[in-house]
């Protein structure tokens, strides 16, 4: 199965990349602790966004797959919410 990542998800990387650059320059440059946390936990939600948006762009399409072939999707929706879980 091949996997297709849209260029929406792969400019979040991008950003959350940019924002990680910033933190370690913000540790570099010895700023505050809160500050750093504060971004870091910006980066922890861009990153939790962006893992949503995979495992739901491929859960649609895993499904539309799926019962095309008539086949029992309850399994393929398990699996996707079993990935959220565990990224958290």
């Amino acid at each position: 199965m091949d996997y297709n990542y849209s260029d929406d998800i792969k400019r979040r990387l991008r950003r959350i990349e940019g924002q990680v650059r910033g933190v370690l320059k913000m540790m570099d440059e010895q700023k505050n602790c809160k500050d750093v946390v504060a971004q870091l936990s910006a980066v922890r939600n861009a990153s939790d966004k962006a893992i949503a948006q995979i495992v739901a762009e491929n859960l649609q399409r895993c499904l539309l797959e799926e019962q095309a072939t008539g086949g029992d999707t309850s399994k393929l929706v398990k699996e996707a919410v079993e990935l959220l879980v565990k990224s958290r």
